[in-house]
C-alpha cells in the first residue's frame, strides 16, 4: 500500500516468549510480554512496534502511547475438543487444559 516507504522488520523475542514451560502468573503477569518491546521503543532502537491488545498493559510507560488499533476479526477463543464434543456436553469432572489464568477463571 505505501511502495515508497522502506521497512525492516525487527523481531523481538521477549520473556514471555522464552520461557515458555512458567505459568504466567508465575513469571510476572503481562508485562512479560511487552517489557523488552517498550525497553526497544523507548531507546529509539525500534520507531513502531505491532503487539497483541491483550499483552498491553491498562498503563504505558511515560514516552508511550497506543496510536493506532487493527480492525478486529472474532474476538471469542476457540474450544477444541475431541470428536468435536461440546462444552456443554462435556462429562461432569473433565479436564480443561489452558495456559490462560484469565481463561482458567472464566470457566
Amino acid at each position: 500500500e505505501f511502495p515508497e516507504l522502506q521497512i525492516e522488520i525487527e523481531i523481538i523475542k521477549t520473556t514471555g516468549d522464552t520461557l515458555l514451560n512458567s505459568p504466567l502468573s508465575e513469571i510476572g503477569g503481562k508485562g512479560v510480554f511487552v517489557k523488552e518491546i517498550e525497553e526497544a521503543l523507548l531507546s529509539e532502537r525500534v520507531d513502531i512496534a505491532v503487539h497483541s491488545m491483550k499483552d498491553v498493559p491498562s498503563v504505558l510507560p511515560e514516552g508511550l502511547e497506543i496510536s493506532a488499533v487493527a480492525k478486529r476479526h472474532d474476538p471469542r477463543d476457540a474450544i477444541v475438543t475431541k470428536n468435536g464434543v461440546s462444552l456443554n456436553k462435556l462429562p461432569k469432572g473433565s479436564k480443561v487444559g489452558t495456559g490462560s489464568l484469565r481463561r482458567a477463571s472464566q470457566l
